[in-house]
């Protein structure tokens, strides 16, 4: 039930709303006045609350006392299974537990609702602190589980309910009586697994501090981590990883907390990952990595990320197919791009292991001022005067593969498709020259040259030398 229909009034009759409402504004007067006239005080709304729950969930004790010495009943429930302990623990109103305690005969202080909840279990996953510390001192029991899901799980304790709700005060009260930290639910969660993925970070330290094992695991084989790397989150995440927590336990279907954050696409975690010794090449089930993953959804910010960390990008999933040829596959033109010329600068940087040209390292597309002009030579040079052929020839003069020629000439497809696969070619290459410090007009010159278009070349030359010089070295794109 929603806390906000408790008090939803369809259903009833005139005089039986009036009741209603008397029972939730505290109005004594108009209560009194509607028992003499012989209302009905059993009268339930659609959610089965009536007004002796509801003054109990307002807190409304003088209410409560009209309505019981009228003869109100007093073991109702809602249909939800709320009694007037749930109401009072829920709401958080001590005066109302007191007097439900110590006047009322026969209340059963661990009566279950239909969720397998005790009043204890309420205050506690609603933060009701005085509430908790009234029912401890009247003997609750602590270790009662619930029987439905939260966080899509049963048989949870009250410290799960408070961990995973964020409550920190309830947490530690919770923790100074002595409730078990690694009692596990029906699935092998610990309340360090609902803090994580409750995204409570505050909660993840009380619990790390009072003794809970960082690196617990579900019947799943789901970490604290695994549970951080789902909800997003990256101050539990680091709470955790400062703590112990091992980045690359992998769950049930082989995912470690990096592959998580990738599926999910949460940058700013994957980036915390990728700088905590996570492993990069993990594969899952299906020996897919994060790379895979990224190319998978087009998730462009978190593929650079992973690229410019060096992934491997030789790694192929069941089906055979590298992060390459799932960009591909997916027709993600600008992630195909962006593998191609990492790829190409994995290749360069072997062979100049000193050289200091990655530091400002990007893969994605070239946006830059001082580019443009070059950027505009090639998108004409591929347009009007490379013959369809031609920009495969290049390619392979300049060390493309024969993978990355297929990837892209995946998409886009037509009689004049060459063209754009042409110029797309071009800028990958480009990126590869900057990358070197080299300089672009000379190098394209031989390539032309090399594939036999000494006209276009020299026609370049002639225009480049007309235009202002630009700088020899390019910063890495």
């Amino acid at each position: 039930m929603q806390e906000e229909l408790a008090w939803e009034t369809d259903g009833l009759l005139p005089l039986e709303r009036q009741l209603h409402e008397a029972a939730r504004q505290n109005n004594v007067c108009r209560m009194q006045e509607l028992i003499r006239r012989r209302v009905n005080t059993r009268a339930r709304n659609h959610f089965g609350m009536n007004a002796l729950l509801l003054s109990a969930w307002f807190g409304h004790l003088r209410i409560l006392q009209i309505l019981v010495n009228s003869g109100a009943k007093i073991h109702c429930e809602s249909k939800d299974g709320l009694t007037l302990l749930h109401c009072a623990a829920q709401k958080g109103h001590v005066p109302v537990l007191a007097f439900i305690m110590e006047d009322l005969e026969d209340v059963a202080l661990d009566h279950v609702d239909k969720l397998g909840r005790t009043a204890f279990h309420r205050a506690a996953e609603h933060g009701q602190l005085d509430a908790l510390d009234f029912l401890v001192g009247s003997g609750c029991d602590h270790s009662v589980k619930d029987k439905e899901p939260f966080f899509l799980q049963e048989g949870n304790t009250a410290l799960h309910l408070a961990a995973g709700r964020g409550h920190m005060a309830v947490l530690q009260r919770l923790v100074d009586i002595g409730l078990d930290l690694e009692e596990q639910n029906a699935e092998g969660l610990t309340a360090l697994h609902a803090a994580a993925g409750g995204s409570h970070p505050d909660c993840v330290q009380l619990l790390l501090r009072a003794g809970s094992t960082v690196n617990a695991l579900t019947q799943k084989n789901l970490s604290c981590l695994h549970y951080a790397a789902l909800s997003g989150s990256e101050d539990v995440s680091r709470v955790l990883i400062h703590a112990g927590g091992c980045t690359n336990v992998v769950d049930h279907q082989g995912a470690s907390p990096l592959h998580l954050a990738v599926r999910h696409n949460f940058p700013a975690l994957v980036r915390l990952l990728i700088n905590s010794d996570s492993d990069l090449n993990a594969m899952d089930n299906r020996q897919q990595t994060p790379l895979h993953l990224a190319a998978e959804h087009a998730w462009q910010d978190i593929a650079e990320m992973l690229l410019i960390a060096g992934v491997d990008l030789n790694l192929r999933d069941k089906q055979g197919k590298t992060a390459l040829a799932v960009a591909a596959r997916s027709n993600h033109v600008s992630l195909v791009d962006m593998i191609i010329k990492a790829d190409r600068f994995y290749r360069w940087e072997k062979d100049h292991p000193s050289d200091p040209s990655g530091k400002s390292l990007s893969f994605k597309q070239d946006h830059r001022q001082e580019t443009l002009q070059l950027r505009s030579v090639l998108w004409r040079l591929a347009s009007r005067y490379l013959q369809p052929r031609e920009w495969k020839k290049l390619a392979y003069s300049w060390e493309f593969t024969e993978a990355h020629v297929y990837a892209i000439e995946q998409q886009w497809t037509g009689t004049r498709s060459y063209q754009e696969h042409g110029h797309r070619m071009l800028l990958i290459w480009l990126h590869g020259v900057a990358t070197a410090g080299e300089n672009p007009s000379k190098a394209l010159f031989e390539g032309l040259v090399a594939i036999g278009r000494r006209d276009l070349a020299e026609n370049i030359r002639k225009k480049a030398n007309a235009a202002p010089s630009a700088p020899r070295r390019c910063t890495a794109m």
